[in-house]
């Protein structure tokens, strides 16, 4: 087989050591491999740099080892070409397996070109990535106690949630406090309901009338106050984010043209993908590097498998939660795409198509620089009339009626 890289490493990167393994190819039958161990401080990696700079080496591979690789990807992108590796992607024969042999191993497979680089960011992308992952954890921390303090109230018989719609409202903040204030009077708690509420003062009197004891006031108040302090912490993420999308601004306000894309999802778009799409050759290398198509499974000319990949844990359900959104947007193509797959599919598969069609649209937004310009809720209407109208005579066959339709005169 071919030798691509004379002179190249295998990484094996962990917490607290690195395995390295320099191969110098002179020729098809003179292949020199070297192996040596570094620690993972600054001083060692400096020493790696040193090692790899001494014996010629012009690019090394790494595994991505959860944040291991990191820290060794900084100290030496100056100094190598390196190429991350999904681990998925160079597993070794079965038994033996040791540090060295991995190392090794990546070595050879990186010599004769047999490895796929994983997508690196730049710095600036980096940064929008990082805080737009830390505000959706913060968020998800932020649900999780307020179910707590909805399993606390049902612990009390308190049925607040089935009242209103969002319990951390203005009618249920205020309500907590009084219950956590030692108020147990129903109709003092329902007084400070807002207008807006619609359940009726009846159902509000029946929905506070539990049994608060002093545990379930002393867990409602922590909550709460966890609940606050996630809230400011957000602010202060947000706050941060605006400095680091300043060079993707116009990228993330061109994001926001699509029907179910907010700020919020457009910010995390472009921390996730960011806004150079030549990295990308086709729409469909992008959805594929999101998971958001059909894997590749066929064997004796039979497709086995059409499902998704169970991956991309950030972009992912981001496009997901905004596919919901724009299904819900009247006269939109992205909503008619979705009511015509469900009908054929259901509800599942077709929001993930939507999904895959707003990161496509994505991709030609920030290609190309222009607005989104929608197609319409009757876009597959005027492609395709002869189909539409015997879709609709037969539903009205079905609904037991005669129909005989003759075209519109000119």
């Amino acid at each position: 087989m071919k030798v691509l890289h004379e002179k190249c490493a295998g990484l094996d990167v962990h917490k607290d050591s690195v395995v390295a393994c320099v191969r110098i190819a002179g020729s098809e039958d003179d292949v020199r491999q070297e192996v040596q161990q570094f620690g993972t401080t600054m001083k060692e990696l400096l020493r790696l740099s040193e090692w790899l700079a001494e014996h010629g080496c012009t690019i090394a591979a790494m595994e991505a080892t959860g944040v291991y690789w990191r820290p060794v990807w900084h100290v030496l992108e100056d100094a190598v070409e390196l190429m991350l590796v999904n681990a998925r992607d160079f597993r070794n024969v079965p038994g033996r397996k040791t540090d060295v042999n991995d190392a090794v191993w990546l070595a050879d497979l990186l010599a004769h070109g047999l490895l796929r680089a994983s997508f690196v960011p730049p710095e600036a992308q980096q940064d929008v990535r990082y805080l737009t992952r830390t505000r959706r954890q913060l968020s998800r921390e932020r649900g999780h106690h307020v179910l707590r303090i909805q399993k606390v109230l049902e612990d009390a018989n308190v049925k607040l949630s089935s009242v209103l719609t969002n319990v951390m409202g203005k009618t249920g903040r205020r309500v907590l406090e009084g219950l956590v204030a030692g108020e147990t009077d129903p109709t003092a708690l329902i007084k400070r309901k807002d207008p807006r509420v619609k359940a009726s003062e009846s159902e509000l009197h029946e929905a506070v009338r539990g049994h608060v004891t002093e545990r379930h006031r002393f867990e409602i108040q922590l909550r709460l106050d966890l609940f606050d302090a996630l809230g400011k912490a957000i602010d202060r993420v947000d706050v941060q984010l605006q400095g680091a999308l300043e060079p993707f601004r116009n990228a993330a306000n061109l994001l926001i043209t699509i029907p179910g894309v907010g700020q919020t999802v457009a910010e995390s778009i472009v921390g996730e993908v960011g806004i150079d799409m030549t990295r990308f050759p086709s729409a469909g290398h992008l959805r594929s590097w999101a998971c958001l198509c059909p894997r590749s499974d066929m064997s004796a000319g039979k497709h086995r498998s059409t499902r998704t990949r169970r991956a991309g844990p950030w972009l992912k359900p981001v496009l997901v939660q905004a596919a919901w959104g724009a299904s819900r947007v009247k006269g939109s193509y992205l909503r008619a795409q979705f009511l015509r797959l469900k009908a054929r599919r259901g509800a599942k598969k077709a929001i993930v198509a939507v999904a895959a069609s707003i990161l496509t649209i994505s991709y030609h937004l920030m290609r190309t620089g222009c607005a989104y310009k929608d197609l319409g809720g009757d876009y597959f209407d005027r492609i395709d009339k002869d189909r539409a109208a015997r879709r609709h005579v037969q539903r009205l066959k079905e609904l037991g009626f005669v129909v005989q339709i003759e075209p519109a005169a000119a």
